[in-house]
């Protein structure tokens, strides 16, 4: 193997039989986002050069970083350019085509780059770390606003005046009552995972909502009430689930406790803090939603095949789940007890970029600075470490966003998972809740991707390039 090669397999991790000439980027699950980056940095550290954005966008495949490093030994060399839109052209029949065989076609693996349709519910910038919910800065609204008006914001598209929001909040509150055979359910789950047991909960809701005439779709209007009304009910399930594996049964809300409220009081068993609270309520606003994630487009796709938003709601949340995706907000938090001291940041950092892991809490798939949703989740901790006298946790997260400041130019920056956990395990929370708390504020996100999509429908159906193998003769009994 020449030298870069063996920079790539060791940086990526991958055997020598796997640098083949279409590795590329999101080719093989090892060369992910993460692994981009670090392929990156051991390129500087190599060749003793800079890559910047650019030329990051150009290596994003091995013949393109094999021309890249013979530019380097033999500067008069032409080295080609690479095409960054198309890291993996391939050829053959798109599958579901009319079966003659294609011109080469360029594959974006994971539809990255790919916009799809219009939408009004999100803005992200990814160079500039900006989000917006239909216009609204996540700053202004994560210091200002309720969830109920967020909800209200994305769900109708529009900030409530004061007699909207009682309309909604008045909606939202009398949606809270699960029927009982799913709080038999939850019980019945209570050795499950909390997003496990959520994602069969919402699920088996499906089975209660109104029975439509046959052979009709849901239409916009049901879709809406529908959506509303698992707003309210996702955070019973996840609470009522949480009393029922604690061995208690659920105390319910006071019919007037707000969305926040009424969560804790089931969750905790008791009349949560105004600080609770108030930590709850800006993790459910930050979290609302964030554009065309894998669990939104999960319930675009379902809407698209004009499923219900019942059942939309339950692909998101199985999505979501995943450890790539929402799941990495638990194991975001296990950093603080692998650190344990502020002075093993560097040490530890270190230990995990020399292995190839990830160091998690770090980098986004959209972001190329600093998440924005994650100063308010900062500050969140901050306000709790100091009421409680202990700044353990945040002096440890803060010290590995040190030790990670280096890789920051590359896009490797905090982001929205890197506190969360840690402002739960603050509020006496276990680690496991982390994921379906998530969920709880993305609901109204979701509901509201799903609802643009069902009012400009389209069934959404990718084409795959197949590249198997073709006319082969089947066996006869004997061969086979």
């Amino acid at each position: 193997m020449s030298t870069v090669d063996q920079l790539v397999a060791r940086t990526l991790g991958i055997t020598e039989d796997r640098l083949t000439a279409d590795l590329a980027y999101q080719s093989v699950r090892e060369w992910d986002s993460l692994g981009h980056v670090a392929l990156m940095v051991a390129l500087e550290q190599e060749y003793g050069v800079e890559v910047d954005d650019d030329l990051m966008l150009e290596l994003r495949t091995l013949d393109a970083v094999r021309a890249f490093a013979d530019g380097l030994a033999d500067p008069a060399a032409d080295a080609p350019a690479a095409d960054p839109a198309s890291p993996a052209p391939a050829a053959g029949t798109a599958s579901g085509s009319a079966g003659a065989p294609a011109a080469a076609v360029t594959v974006h693996r994971g539809l990255e780059g790919v916009t799809f349709d219009h939408s009004a519910v999100t803005l992200i910038d990814g160079a500039e770390g900006t989000l917006e919910y239909r216009g609204y800065s996540i700053h202004d609204l994560a210091e200002h606003a309720s969830f109920e008006e967020v909800a209200h914001l994305l769900v109708h598209g529009h900030l409530p005046d004061p007699a909207a929001l009682e309309v909604f909040t008045k909606q939202l509150r009398a949606a809270r009552t699960l029927p009982a055979p799913v709080l038999d359910l939850a019980r019945a789950l209570a050795h499950a995972h909390p997003v496990e047991a959520l994602r069969t909960c919402v699920s088996a809701l499906g089975a209660f909502a109104p029975r439509r005439a046959e052979g009709t779709d849901e239409s916009l209007a049901e879709a809406r009430e529908a959506g509303v009304e698992l707003i309210a009910r996702i955070p019973m399930i996840v609470a009522a689930h949480h009393a029922f594996r604690s061995g208690r049964e659920p105390r319910w809300p006071r019919e007037d406790a707000g969305h926040a409220e009424a969560f804790l009081t089931v969750l905790l068993g008791e009349e949560p803090t105004p600080a609770a609270v108030r930590v709850i309520d800006k993790g459910f606003v930050v979290h609302a939603d964030h554009g065309s994630n894998a669990s939104a487009f999960t319930a675009r796709v379902a809407i698209g095949c004009r499923a219900d938003m019942t059942a939309a709601l339950t692909a998101a949340i199985a999505a979501f789940s995943g450890s790539v995706h929402g799941g990495a907000a638990e194991r975001a938090i296990k950093l603080v007890d692998e650190v344990g001291t502020p002075e093993n940041a560097e040490a530890h950092v270190a230990a995990l970029q020399s292995r190839g892991e990830p160091v998690m809490g770090f980098g986004h798939r959209v972001y190329r600075t600093e998440d924005p949703r994650m100063r308010h989740l900062r500050a969140s901790v901050v306000e709790l470490s100091e009421e409680r006298g202990d700044r353990t946790g945040l002096d440890v997260l803060d010290a590995v966003a040190a030790a990670m400041r280096p890789r920051q130019r590359h896009g490797v920056a905090p982001n929205v998972d890197l506190y969360a956990g840690l402002s739960y395990r603050l509020l006496g929370l276990p680690d496991d809740l982390a994921v379906a708390l998530f969920v709880i504020g993305r609901t109204a996100g979701w509901v509201a991707q799903a609802l643009e999509q069902h009012a400009n429908n389209v069934l959404i159906r990718p084409l795959l390039a197949y590249a198997g193998p073709r006319g082969l003769t089947y066996p006869s009994g004997a061969a086979r």
